[in-house]
Parts: C-alpha cells; structure tokens; sequence
C-alpha cells in the first residue's frame, strides 16, 4: 500500500466556547491562538495538509478506561452546578472545577484524540496533531490536574484492542501519571515520561524506580528533571532513552503528549526550556521513526509559548520553512486576550540568559539514566 502522504490536524472552533473560570490557568483560548498562528504562517493550506472537525466520543469509548459511576458523576455536572458527593469524583476542586458543559468539553476533546489516533493507525493520514487533546492526569473514576476524562489513554487503549503495539512519549513538566497508570501491567504499551521531578511538582508520581509491574515491567520508563533544568539536560534525557527505546520496543503506532509548560516563561513549573527543546524532539522523532504517529498537545500556561510551539511543531511534522516573525493577523487577535501585551514577537526563543548552573541537574539526571542502564531498561 503506497504510504498517504497528508498531514492531519483535528481542531474544533467549539473549544474556545468553553470555560474553566476566569482565574483557571487552563484556558481553552489558547488553542484558538494556535490555530489562528498556523493559520496565519500558510500552514494549513496545501494539498498535503487535512483538517478534520472532532465529534464526541461515545459512553462506550471512554467505558475502555472509566468507571460508569464516574461518567455518571460527570454527566451530572455537565449543568455547571455543584452536586452532593462531586468530590469524590474529584469534581469541584479548584484544579477541576465544575462549569457549564463540563462534560461536552472532556467528550469532545476524546473525540478528537480518538479520531487523530484511529486515522493514522487506518493508514489514512502519515500522521496527526490534536493539540486539544492531552489529558494525561484523568483517573479510572477521578478527575485531576484540570484533566476529566483521560483521552490519550482512552485512544491508545482502542489500538491494543486492536493487536497495536504503542509507544507514548510525554514531554509536560507533569508526570503522565494516568496514562501510566492505565497501561502500568501490560507489555503493549512503552510510555516514557521526561518530566520535572516529583519532589517539586505535581502529581507527586514519575519516579525511576516506577518501572511496570507483571507483563509490564521495564515498560513504564520516567526521567524526573530537577528544577531548573535547561534545554541540555532535556535533550540529554531525550537522546539518552528514545533512540534505544524505539529500535528494541519497535512500536506499530507512536504517541506523544506535547505539554509545553515546561517551558521558560510557564508560571506553573520550575524548568527552564526553550522552543530549542521542542524542536529537537520533533526532528529526531521524524528522523528516528517512520511509523504512524499522533501528537496532542498538553500542559501550557502562557498563551504565546502554548501558539508558538505548537505552531513551530506542526511545521516541523508539515515539513515547511516559515519566517521567525509572528504574523501581524495573530498579535491583533492576541491582543483581544490580554492587556499585557505579547512579550515576544518571534516564534523560535532566543538563546536564553542568566541560566541556572546546571552541575546539580546534570549530575541528577546521569543517576537516573544510570539506574535504568544498570536494570537493562535502556
């Protein structure tokens, strides 16, 4: 079969609908910005490039990773008003608040990892991009870490089903922990986890020593950053384990989670990466692996840094040069979310200044890769 030759991207205008609350960190705006910036670099127009709008996965899709009861409780707050035993479920905190539609919004984004994951696997599309999707903290029957239902893992658990072997990459500053989770006893799923360390940050989980268990051991693999951590530690954990992984795990289908709020500028992480990082994960995936391949996006706070990247990524898998200047189309639809203005105004991060000395993240980061070595996980 002659291998397709488009590039898909799976974005809803009905994202930007929704609300987490004004003083939520999350805010949907920020993948209306994204598209406004591929759009406004020339990126989704061209015989080669697809786009497709997501429907809402089904009761029965999320059934492969969430419990009756939990969609049930969902449902319930779907009105956007509280209800007796909502924190149970791990709804009404303030990390996951309860809001209007609540429940429209996690379906349809599991729509569209479902759709972006079920198109590449069917041969149709080399690869896709849903940077609406990215949930990687939702429980079987708890939502968490501004994430209700757990998309990613919802997708992937469709393509075992189905006999695929996957390997997900997940570059948030937040350990995937659901994800782990959802696959931790099972030797069909390779999930590795480049995150900042568990000590510092949010969920409190992402330890080298969190290997799998049963049929899944030495297929869960997590590199815990130190705070403070630069774009050459990232790119030595990226290269110490990736390489290897994907020739001796030899996925059918690989998966990775974009969360960019391990960037510099993120108020909700203490890393300190450039676009250079991104970067270089996106040309070495594409240079290492030839295979059917998903992204979404994740983690990201700051509005210009979640466009920018992700906007730089897609080029990247889209195969096209654009100019280092942002577009004046998307700083005049920027400058509708924000009296502050835009704190830069190229896409690519300059080199950055005043770096942490990176002695203590280094030295921190070769433990962790020697453990694995010594455990012949790498």
């Amino acid at each position: 079969m002659t291998a397709p030759v488009n590039k898909l991207l799976v974005y809803s205008p009905l994202y930007r609908t929704f609300s987490y609350g004004a003083d939520h960190p999350l805010r949907p705006t920020r993948l209306h910005l994204t598209h406004t910036l591929m759009e406004a670099c020339g990126l989704l127009s061209g015989p080669d490039v697809r786009q497709i709008e997501p429907e809402e996965a089904s009761r029965e899709d999320l059934f492969r990773i969430h419990s009756p009861a939990y969609l049930d409780a969902l449902e319930m707050a779907n009105s956007g008003e509280n209800f007796h035993g909502s924190l149970a479920w791990g709804l009404g905190l303030s990390d996951n608040p309860i809001f209007a539609g609540v429940r429209d919004w996690s379906y349809l984004v599991c729509g569209g990892s479902l759709r972006a994951l079920r198109e590449v696997t069917a041969g149709r599309s080399w690869f896709a991009f849903h940077p609406g999707g990215g949930y990687h903290h939702a429980h079987r029957a708890r939502a968490a870490g501004f994430c209700y239902v757990n998309d990613i893992a919802v997708a992937i658990s469709e393509q075992v089903e189905r006999g695929q072997k996957i390997l997900y990459l997940d570059i948030d500053a937040h350990h995937g922990d659901g994800v782990q989770e959802a696959f931790y006893d099972t030797d069909r799923v390779m999930t590795v986890s480049i995150h900042e360390s568990p000590d510092h940050l949010f969920p409190g989980s992402g330890y080298v020593h969190e290997l799998g268990e049963a049929e899944g051991y030495g297929f869960s693999i997590n590199i815990p950053l130190e705070p403070g951590s630069a774009d050459p530690a990232f790119i030595e954990a990226f290269e110490g384990v990736l390489p290897q992984v994907i020739s001796s795990f030899a996925p059918d289908c690989m998966v990775m989670q974009l969360g960019v709020d391990a960037m510099t500028r993120d108020p909700l992480a203490h890393l300190r990466l450039t676009t250079r990082s991104i970067i270089h994960v996106l040309e070495r995936v594409r240079d290492l692996y030839g295979g059917p391949l998903m992204a979404t996006g994740g983690g990201g706070y700051e509005m210009d840094t979640v466009a920018r990247a992700w906007t730089l990524a897609w080029s990247i898998l889209v195969g096209r040069e654009i100019p280092d200047q942002l577009p004046e189309t998307y700083v005049k639809e920027r400058r509708k979310y924000g009296a502050t203005g835009i704190g830069q105004m190229t896409l690519r991060d300059p080199e950055p200044e005043n770096v942490p000395d990176q002695s203590e993240p280094m030295r921190h980061l070769e433990h962790t890769l020697g453990f694995l070595r010594e455990r012949e996980i790498i």
